[in-house]
């Protein structure tokens, strides 16, 4: 008979620190320093009832030296991602809409604001503009 010991606990997602330029379509565990460049509401709805919150969904261009990224912040998140501030996003994942990426941080992962200015943004590089297409793949 043998005794078996049990497994450590291994994070779920586990996150890894990267660029704006290395993000790909459906990875999350990001973790990133990027500069806030522009900052627009996309949607502001009311609570459902009297007592719930409203909802405030905002997108912004953040970036780093690699590149910039379109950035979907979601209600308490809204007031920290303001332009010309530097945020540390930890745990992030990118999501898809309309075959372009979009970067967010769930609400297992967080957003600080950073106190250094110094991060300048590669513009020209915006990996939200590539178009991607899914394309099923057929077993033989």
């Amino acid at each position: 008979m043998s005794h078996l010991e049990p497994l450590e606990a291994e994070e779920e997602h586990p996150t890894t620190t990267t660029s704006v330029d290395a993000l790909r379509p459906d990875t999350e565990g990001h973790n990133l320093t990027v500069k806030v460049l522009s900052s627009h509401v996309v949607v502001t709805r009311p609570g459902r009832n009297p007592s719930a919150n409203a909802t405030t969904i905002t997108e912004s261009l953040v970036g780093d030296e690699s590149g910039v990224v379109i950035f979907t912040a979601r209600n308490d998140q809204v007031e920290l991602v303001k332009p010309g501030k530097i945020l540390a996003l930890k745990g992030a994942k990118v999501d898809m809409f309309k075959g372009s990426l979009r970067l967010m941080v769930p609400n297992a992962g967080s957003i600080e604001s950073l106190e250094s200015s110094k991060l300048e943004p590669k513009v020209d590089n915006n990996v939200s503009l590539i178009e991607y297409e899914l394309v099923p793949i057929v077993a033989n």
